[in-house]
């Protein structure tokens, strides 16, 4: 535990900070789940609908820096490939 006052903040503002980011990684993840889940099923009608949620969230990702630019362009291209392979 710090003694000075300014840094318990700091290491403070850090766990909050580190939290947010685990449970947006979180979400950003089970996004992707759902989108991979609905091309397994071969529901082209849900795979349409939560590739444009998936694809909202990885770019909301990678403005937050939680995944950089081209990691995020990496996975939007895997899954619309994924999504015009299917009918």
């Amino acid at each position: 535990m710090p003694n000075i006052k300014s840094s318990a903040k700091r290491d403070q503002l850090a766990k909050v900070r580190a939290a947010r980011n685990k449970a947006n990684k979180s979400a950003l993840k089970t996004s992707i789940k759902k989108f991979n889940t609905a091309v397994a099923e071969g529901n082209k009608d849900a795979a349409v609908s939560t590739y444009k949620v998936a694809v909202k969230a990885i770019d909301k990702a990678a403005g937050k820096n939680l995944i950089h630019k081209n990691n995020a362009a990496n996975k939007k291209s895997k899954m619309t490939l994924k999504l015009n392979a299917m009918e």
